[in-house]
């Protein structure tokens, strides 16, 4: 069985702890290789061969639900469906808690909070309407705890269960052996589930924005299309488009699939998948893209590929997957959450023992007790990554750069060096020939010559050779060799010829230097010979992007270094350099030593980014702390890239950056937040300030800091949309 991705959307979840309890049981299961489980939006993404219902069992067994998920349409349905099921179980849960706690406080205001044999009776009917109650409103905890309890686990149902559930029981008992000035806590128990559940309720309604741009991505995606078979126009499901299908392309629509124009001209705006908000026009053979909407104009375009092969399908892909990736500081919370319920429990038992032994009675002891338990509910602390990285990722697809995962963003924060390709990145690409001089033998031959060798190869000088020579005959080449960096040889009628730089050729400066030809210094020089005599000479120019030398002066004016790194000739190289103000230059650089290049400058200390577009690059790519690879890049290289641009230019590389900081800083803000707020928290809810102030925390006070904690961590994510 082939190795795949599963994923899986999850229910039941409240915590971190929640989280590493999943994670660990699906990485038990047998052909499970990786697990990532995402808080925020309830899924995990599996890597392997398992059986999925196998996966499906061992998460059912830690006590939560699970199912899978096919498509991302699929995804979003039942995720939303679910969200609208908890957000109206809630709703009902709270609602009835915080009537019925209130309605009990009211009672106790006529009758009295402490048992007496006036309103024993009146106390034992309202025991059982409490408690019933907390079934309907708190069933979900209890039996969470249950189940964590059954697993040797705690998570946060568990310190709400033994805070409420203590609570009852000692009420409770006090109708069944009743003490003079015992409080009874029956209000206390409701109200704490009713104002937990009103927080849950909140914090996922404010959760729902967080993913809003991936939601928006995906309506992009029309449902139906107008297809033509046979000259009859037929509309049909997006679904049941075949590629080599030809479908109607009008006003208004967005486009079904990816393909060709082939008739008709339209102006598209692709400014949801490329950030680009200018229309672009598309010609006859030129490429569309599904979801992109047509602004004006009509057509005809050829389904190329459909489904999940679409560039949108596989942006909103690698976003999920993005989303669902972890950086350090997450595995160090995880860490934290494995033990971090333990260690509140342990504190709150402590606390009600030295209260106790301080001469305080039962109720006080108990008080506190369930205060810390509540209030240091590590909900704020298991929201505070996911939803920064879903909210992070979301945003930067919307500035088009697609984030391969958070590992990157938080590694492109710390990054002080970038490192440029020149052609393609710094320059257009678009090279062009702008002399051709034959030193030897028919013109048309050797155009020839360089149009066949050339063909061999995908490099911007090889297409601007083929392009400039496309009228000349191809001719018939032997035994090709192709040396990445340098050059390419062949056969032709018992010759050897070679196409290439002076070394790969085997001459040198001294060779051409005679021949005064006439250049300046941005060019490049392709040489020609034909057994070992130099036969002709092409000229190349690239031009510099028009908007690369603001991008590089704003990068240095943040405090970035930025250098060069090209195969190119260094007089070729240094001419760019100069007009673009660079830190430095490293030319004639074969690909393979491009990451050894990187590798010296991180040797220094240095934290690299490189830019990159070809397969040359793809090395020094990987090798880099963040590669970023531009919108025409190879396949390769986007394979190898952390991060991929969705448009052209070099000004999504100059929004991502600082953004990045904006994420990592925002993931900081939330962890710190979260921490002080427990060590804070905590100490003032096991009675710190009781022999100095003689006011101890209530209970319900506790679950309302709680609840805003969490809702504070919410709202922090969602200024990263902003």
């Amino acid at each position: 069985m082939s190795n795949s991705e599963t994923q899986l959307l999850i229910s039941g979840m409240h915590c971190a702890a929640c989280v590493r309890r999943v994670e660990k049981a699906l990485g038990k299961v047998e052909g499970v290789n990786f697990a990532s489980v995402n808080l925020a939006d309830q899924t995990a993404f599996v890597e392997g061969n398992a059986n999925p219902q196998v996966m499906i069992q061992a998460v059912e067994k830690m006590g939560f639900g699970a199912e899978m998920l096919e498509s991302e349409e699929e995804r979003r349905t039942k995720q939303q469906a679910q969200t609208k099921a908890i957000l109206n179980h809630k709703k009902w849960q709270f609602t009835l808690a915080l009537i019925v706690g209130f309605s009990l406080m009211v009672v106790g205001m006529f009758i009295g909070m402490m048992v007496t044999e006036r309103n024993h009776l009146t106390w034992f009917a309202l025991a059982f309407v409490s408690l019933a109650t907390m079934y309907f409103s708190g069933k979900d905890f209890f039996i969470g705890a249950w189940k964590s309890l059954q697993n040797q686990a705690a998570n946060m149902d568990t310190l709400v269960a033994v805070s409420t559930g203590v609570a009852w029981l000692y009420s409770f008992g006090l109708l069944l052996f009743p003490q003079e000035f015992a409080h009874v806590y029956f209000e206390a128990s409701v109200m704490i589930l009713g104002f937990i559940n009103l927080g849950k309720f909140l914090e996922l309604k404010a959760k729902q924005r967080s993913s809003l741009a991936l939601e928006k991505l995906l309506d992009l995606a029309p449902k139906q299309a107008v297809i033509f078979e046979e000259g009859i126009a037929k509309t049909i499901p997006v679904k049941g488009i075949k590629p080599e299908m030809l479908v109607q392309a009008l006003t208004g629509d967005r486009l079904a699939v990816d393909g060709v124009l082939t008739e008709g001209v339209i102006w598209v705006d692709e400014s949801m998948l490329t950030g680009e908000a200018l229309p672009v026009e598309k010609k006859v053979g030129d490429k569309v893209h599904a979801g992109t909407l047509i602004q004006d104009g009509s057509g005809i375009y050829k389904a190329e590929q459909v489904g999940s092969q679409t560039a949108l399908a596989r942006v909103i892909n690698a976003v999920r997957h993005a989303q669902s990736s972890k950086p350090p500081l997450a595995h160090l919370v995880d860490k934290i959450a494995s033990i971090f319920v333990p260690i509140v429990v342990t504190i709150a038992l402590i606390a009600a023992l030295i209260w106790l032994a301080l001469g305080k009675d039962f109720a006080f002891a108990l008080s506190v007790f369930t205060t810390v338990l509540i209030i240091a509910c590590p909900c704020a602390l298991g929201l505070a990554i996911p939803l920064s990285t879903i909210a992070g990722v979301a945003r930067a697809a919307e500035m088009g750069v697609l984030v391969k995962n958070i590992d990157a963003l938080q590694a492109s924060s710390e990054i002080d060096t970038l490192v440029f390709d020149k052609t393609g990145t710094l320059t257009t690409g678009e090279m062009t020939v702008t002399q051709f001089t034959a030193l030897q033998g028919n013109e048309n031959e050797l155009l020839g010559l360089a149009k066949s060798l050339e063909q061999q190869a995908s490099h911007p000088i090889a297409k601007a050779i083929v392009r400039f020579a496309e009228q000349a005959e191809s001719l018939e080449i032997s035994n090709i060799n192709v040396v990445k960096g340098l050059g390419i040889a062949g056969e032709w009628n018992g010759q050897m010829v070679k196409m290439g730089n002076l070394a790969f050729l085997g001459f040198d400066e001294r060779s051409i230097s005679s021949l005064n030809l006439q250049v300046h210094n941005g060019s490049t020089q392709i040489y020609l010979s034909v057994n070992n005599q130099l036969a002709a000479i092409f000229t190349l120019a690239d031009e510099l992007r028009s908007e690369s030398k603001a991008v590089i002066a704003k990068f240095q004016a943040e405090g970035y270094q930025c250098y060069m790194l090209t195969g190119d000739r260094k007089s070729t190289a240094d001419y760019f350099a100069k007009e673009l103000g660079l830190n430095g230059v490293i030319a004639d650089v074969l690909p393979e030593q491009k990451a050894e290049k990187i590798q010296q400058l991180q040797q220094q200390g240095k934290i690299v980014a490189m830019v990159g577009d070809g397969i040359n690059d793809a090395p020094a790519l990987a090798q880099a702390h963040v590669g970023i690879v531009m919108h025409s890049g190879s396949d390769i290289a986007i394979e190898t890239a952390d991060l991929s641009l969705l448009r052209a230019g070099l000004e999504p590389i100059a929004d991502i950056l600082p953004f990045s900081k904006r994420v990592l800083r925002n993931m900081k803000q939330s962890l710190t937040g979260a921490f002080f707020y427990n060590v804070i928290a905590i100490p003032v809810a096991a009675g710190v300030l009781y022999p100095f102030t003689g006011t101890l925390l209530n209970p319900m006070i506790a679950a309302i800091a709680m609840t805003m904690s969490s809702i504070t961590v919410v709202l922090n994510s969602q200024r990263l949309l902003r």
